[in-house]
């Protein structure tokens, strides 16, 4: 086992609910449930969203209100906190640390790589500021650049780049469609299957 390892992983859809789904369903605006499982676009995906929190009035504090009310998937804690104790682990996600914060408190304060949002005083949100682009790959290589062997695990398009350019990658909970993209990527869907991939691969 070299202690090398990183193990990367995403949040929303593999440790978390969806945020925005949720926030959708809180809200009532149906269209809000739109993800990058629908759209590869991430870019494209959040100026649509902040064009309809525009048209509805919403700001940050509506949406931080749903995510207090928002816990961990079942068994992930658990799941994180026994990988934390075989090997390093960064969550990288396209979330943002306003909404981030909150459920990492859930989840015992691991160490996470998300974007940020631009919001006015008023709490309206006007914008976002990506990390990097194309974070999670750039992510990935940059650690591999820093000497370490990466290890992935995702449920969506965004998180393509990470696990196919990890010494293992894994699928977490994915989608029908993006199954049968990749036939070549083992998918999961119970943390003790991931957990037992994992420990294989460290």
């Amino acid at each position: 086992m070299s202690n090398l390892n990183v193990v990367c992983l995403d949040l929303e859809g593999v440790l978390v609910p969806e945020i925005w789904i949720a926030f959708a369903e809180a809200s009532g605006i149906p269209e809000l449930k739109r993800t990058t499982r629908d759209e590869p676009d991430y870019d494209k995906l959040m100026k649509w969203r902040i064009g309809i929190l525009k048209e509805h009035g919403l700001g940050l504090k509506e949406i931080q209100e749903t995510i207090a009310k928002i816990d961990p998937m079942p068994g992930a804690k658990e799941f994180l906190d026994e990988l934390r104790s075989l090997t390093q682990v960064i969550i990288i996600s396209d979330t943002f640390t306003q909404f981030a914060a909150p459920l990492m408190k859930k989840l015992g304060m691991p160490t996470i790589f998300c974007n940020t949002l631009e919001v006015a005083e008023n709490g309206e949100i006007t914008g976002f500021r990506m990390r990097c682009e194309k974070s999670k790959l750039t992510t990935v290589k940059a650690l591999q650049t820093a000497g370490f062997e990466t290890i992935a695990a995702g449920d969506s398009f965004n998180d393509l780049g990470m696990i196919l350019n990890s010494k293992a990658g894994f699928l977490f909970k994915s989608t029908e469609k993006i199954k049968a993209d990749y036939p070549s990527l083992p998918a999961y869907e119970e943390y003790g299957e991931l957990l037992e991939a994992i420990k294989k691969a460290l």
